[in-house]
């Protein structure tokens, strides 16, 4: 056990070492603090954005998810990327544009600035509060993660893995701000991929080859390698879209847009989008078969001593650290736990950098040039966030996925809505943001839930509002183009 504690922990000072060399870089001002003066190579900032979309929810939630329900999980990576890749084809380089274009340093701000520089002040409070509060919730769930990990190799109390990882995040970011989070994240990502591949050949020489693996499901549970999940109440091909809506949802997460504007220019954008998914593919695609191995592996993860008192859902939160420290030499189970650990910080650090941005630039806009304010903020969400992850129980998954949904609903249409220049005004812009976040929360509690992923109505219901307003919106509107790259 002495050798894991030294590989994880020299795993992390090799992270914290590299964010702390981002100093050498590093200005006293907001901008660069918050955007790196927007002059990241595409490469980091492709690794940046998939390491931040990965995080927790990768290492912990998917593969719990995968764990519990078998190959119907191959449905999320199918819609999530071709979601995603629609994102970075229409959105990502009008982010990049238009952002520079208005002096934006943050999306709610991007949101709420238009031409000749005016911002619509309740635009931008209300989109900074939504920021706010379910990145916040966001980052809460990533120190939770890391946290799991920790208390399942080292048996240490559910909190410590939190701290620790609150501490790494407010190194991370006192050290050189978004520029440190992506060096490191790129550093992470790396680490990342690493971790699973060492995990799914460990599991291989035990479990057996793919085939091996599919009979074993199959004999503890038919329904494990079932391709399509039962009682749909709306039919596979909206299942599948909602799944679609969740990857698109990327459109509404600060933390990875953020990525884009900082990027050295818009035709950086195609070559970022050719690095980011030759990664993000085959991650999530061993993602599912470390849950799918972990399965095979522990057929009943409840029945363990560290399960004790847990519901399945969160006892599979617990099948990576398990599987590694059944299968693994010492030495190669702190390197898969650093990788785990890293994911968290990687998403963590990006969300409370994002909402520090937002206190200062939309929801007090006197403190917008203060970069001491700035970093104050950093401390008080960092507070907020682990606060969250001490108190509140819900798995990692589900924590994830509500504050995605919510913030892909709430801010995700509005923008997509700015980046075209669709002229809205500022009370039908309010109610968008509100029915979106309401039409999730509200879907998430319905019985509905499990047939049809709730960003899909929460977006639905923000469009709606658009439409409904439109014969009522004065027609000033720009012409739409829908061509891949901004003019």
């Amino acid at each position: 056990m002495n050798l894991v504690i030294i590989s994880f922990v020299t795993s992390l000072l090799l992270f914290v070492l590299i964010g702390v060399l981002s100093t050498i870089k590093r200005k006293s001002t907001t901008d660069d603090y918050l955007l790196a003066d927007r002059s990241v190579a595409p490469w980091l900032a492709a690794l940046s954005a998939v390491a931040t979309n990965n995080s927790g929810f990768m290492f912990i939630g998917q593969i719990a998810f995968a764990y519990g329900y078998g190959i119907q999980s191959i449905w999320i990576m199918v819609g999530w990327i071709l979601g995603d890749f629609i994102a970075w084809q229409y959105i990502h380089p009008r982010v990049r544009e238009q952002s520079e274009l208005c002096g934006a340093t943050t999306v709610p701000s991007l949101i709420a600035t238009h031409k000749k520089g005016e911002t619509d002040r309740p635009v931008a409070v209300l989109a900074g509060i939504l920021t706010f509060a379910f990145l916040g919730v966001y980052a809460a769930a990533q120190l939770k993660a890391g946290s799991t990990a920790l208390e399942t190799i080292f048996h240490w109390h559910p909190n410590t893995g939190a701290i620790i990882g609150a501490i790494i995040v407010v190194v991370y970011c006192f050290s050189g701000g978004i520029r440190a989070s992506i060096w490191t994240d790129a550093a992470q990502s790396i680490v990342m991929i690493l971790a699973m591949g060492i995990l799914l050949v460990a599991a291989a020489r035990v479990v057996g080859s793919p085939t091996a693996l599919w009979e074993n499901l199959r004999l503890q549970d038919p329904t494990l390698v079932q391709w399509i999940p039962d009682n749909l109440m709306f039919g596979f091909g909206l299942y599948l879209l909602g799944w679609v809506f969740a990857g698109f949802g990327a459109v509404g997460q600060p933390h990875i847009l953020v990525r884009f504007m900082a990027i050295r220019s818009v035709k950086d954008i195609r070559q970022a989008r050719w690095v980011y998914f030759l990664w993000f593919i085959p991650f999530f695609l061993a993602s599912i078969a470390v849950g799918l191995y972990a399965r095979g592996y522990i057929p009943d993860i409840t029945e363990l001593p560290i399960a004790a008192g847990r519901t399945s859902g969160k006892a599979a939160e617990l099948a990576m650290p398990v599987l590694a420290l059944s299968l693994l030499p010492d030495i190669l189970v702190g390197v898969v736990l650093a990788g785990l650990f890293a994911a968290t910080m990687s998403t963590a650090d990006s969300q409370i950098l994002v909402c520090s941005g937002t206190i200062g630039n939309d929801i007090n806009p006197r403190w917008r040039n203060s970069y001491l304010i700035t970093k104050l903020a950093t401390l008080g969400v960092t507070a907020l966030a682990l606060l969250i992850a001490l108190i509140d129980d819900k798995m990692v998954f589900t924590l994830v996925l509500i504050a995605w949904s919510a913030l892909g609903a709430g801010l995700g249409p509005v923008l997509v809505l700015r980046l075209f220049k669709i002229k809205t005004t500022s009370t039908v812009t309010i109610l968008m943001m509100l029915c979106g976040v309401a039409a999730v929360i509200g879907w998430h509690n319905s019985d509905y839930s499990g047939s049809l992923f709730k960003i899909l109505p929460g977006m639905a219901a923000s469009f709606l509002v658009w439409l409904l307003s439109i014969p009522l919106t004065p027609s000033e509107s720009s012409e739409v183009q829908l061509n891949s790259e901004p003019d």
